[in-house]
């Protein structure tokens, strides 16, 4: 057996490993009691220890060191590439902080949920401090030197830099800015009123998880505080949540997760378990569950064809007609919380938090200013205060479990899903007539075969150019936000 051979071998079973991880945070989040929470700190940390051991193993450095890439086909090429990089990121990190980092953000999850309960931001502060710290002490570690924050991007978006991300943001902001402005001061299209069986959404819920192709011969709808996608290969769950009053929480977020889980379920199956077998970034990620929730899920087509559903399954519930419904399903509303946010106002939520979290990674602000902080920008940019901490710095999950660095490319996604669109409607002119009928088909077929199927084999940058056919930038974004509201609010 070659060194390649061997090296793939054992990085079989790593990946395999690390799917049992996902599993437990999974099922921490979705049906795990709370009194097992203790427990579950250890646990995560015994397999985190494990992990971190095989992934710095010098016998992996040893058959690094033999195989000459050049020898290699492009599938064999860019597994090299994940592997080393891996390698040399982990071996910069001390296997104590590693397992000190995965026990502590366990623990700092149950506590977040319980503060964000509570409305009480003081009891998670400690805690926060905590991760915080340790996750400054492995930035260090990773930047060798250089940008502490660059070096956490990078674990969710490779190449991607805070200066890059910022420029674009600054170019951006005064567009979404002045689209706010003009959407807000124009005649808002109906609410949605009333209230809806929770058990009648999930049931609705599915429905459109299969619409676009979910796959629940190897997958699962559960309900979660915070919805998230977990898994890969032929066991891909996803979590939604239900709100008795707004429908349409439970629906898109549904349709989000099913546009990351679709990218995981669409990976050539010749992946699985291997550095490939997994979407190539959180940014690329992103881009099939924004395109899936909104650019295809809250379209015209797609909503005529909802309007329907949610007749058959409710009633009558107070909009008059399908266009009527497609200006409702699209309506910009003041409100505090990311996961709800219009699509003319997500960006301005990321920007926020992007900010805030690089200050935080480079000692600029300190934990105990956070909430202070939280709250003047928000009034800034929103226009309005924050009421209560669970609409505020206490809404994400991210923090507690030390994801920093990903809030960006969550924006990155946006622009990433823009580009997509863009190549869609180019390569498949007739998909409106398909989406009014509620078949994505065409639309995640091109998804699939342009971008999904290759899940790591690029980089990010690649893999969008390759759908594409061209750098991702973020007019295209902006082009369709601007046509799409200025046709609702009739600018």
């Amino acid at each position: 057996m070659s060194a390649f051979d061997k090296l793939m071998a054992f990085e079989h079973t790593t990946q395999a490993l690390g799917q049992v991880a996902g599993r437990l945070g999974w099922d921490q989040e979705a049906f795990m009691p709370a009194g097992a929470a203790p427990q579950r700190a250890e646990e995560m940390a015994a397999i985190e220890s494990m992990l971190h051991a095989r992934r710095i193993d010098p016998q992996v450095g040893a058959w690094l060191a033999e195989i000459d890439d050049t020898t290699l086909d492009e599938v064999g090429r860019a597994k090299m590439r994940h592997i080393r990089k891996s390698f040399d990121r982990t071996s910069k990190v001390p296997a104590d902080l590693a397992t000190e980092i995965a026990k502590v953000t366990s623990r700092a999850q149950g506590i977040w949920a319980q503060a964000r309960a509570d409305e009480d931001v003081a009891a998670f502060l400690p805690t926060l401090k905590e991760v915080v710290a340790l996750k400054q002490q492995e930035g260090q570690a990773l930047a060798a030197g250089g940008d502490v924050y660059d070096a956490m991007i990078d674990d969710y978006e490779p190449e991607m830099t805070a200066a890059d991300l910022g420029a674009m943001f600054d170019a951006m902001r005064p567009r979404l800015v002045a689209l706010r402005a003009a959407v807000l001061a124009a005649e808002a299209p109906a609410k949605l009123s009333g209230q809806y069986n929770s058990a009648q959404q999930m049931a609705l819920a599915e429905k459109l998880a299969v619409s676009f192709g979910y796959d629940l011969n190897h997958g699962r709808i559960d309900q979660v505080t915070h919805p998230f996608c977990s898994g890969g290969g032929l066991d891909v769950r996803i979590t939604t949540r239900t709100s008795e009053s707004d429908p349409f929480n439970c629906f898109y977020s549904t349709i989000h997760e099913v546009g990351h889980a679709c990218y995981e379920q669409g990976i050539d199956k010749a992946h699985m378990l291997t550095p490939l077998g997994s979407g190539v970034s959180m940014g690329v990620h992103e881009s099939q569950s924004r395109i899936y929730e909104n650019q295809l899920g809250r379209g015209r087509a797609y909503t005529g064809w909802l309007f329907e559903q949610m007749k058959a399954e409710f009633g009558d519930f107070g909009i008059d007609d399908a266009e009527a419904f497609y200006g409702t399903v699209n309506r910009v509303n003041d409100g505090y919380i990311r996961t709800e946010a219009d699509e003319v106002q997500y960006n301005l939520h990321i920007m926020l938090r992007f900010d805030l979290e690089r200050a935080l990674m480079m000692g600029d602000l300190a934990v105990d200013d956070l909430e202070a902080a939280w709250n003047d920008r928000f009034a800034s940019d929103f226009g309005y205060g924050v009421d209560k901490p669970s609409n505020g710095v206490l809404q994400d999950v991210h923090w507690s479990v030390g994801l920093f660095g990903y809030f960006p490319t969550y924006s990155l996604g946006n622009v990433y899903a823009g580009c997509l669109n863009e190549a869609l409607l180019k390569a498949v002119p007739d998909l409106d007539a398909q989406l009014a009928v509620g078949d994505t088909a065409k639309a995640t077929g091109w998804l699939r075969e342009n971008l999904q199927q290759f899940g790591g084999l690029r980089t990010p940058a690649e893999t969008i150019e390759h759908a594409t056919g061209a750098a991702a930038n973020g007019e295209a974004l902006l082009a369709y936000l601007e046509a799409k509201f200025s046709d609702i609010y009739k600018l």
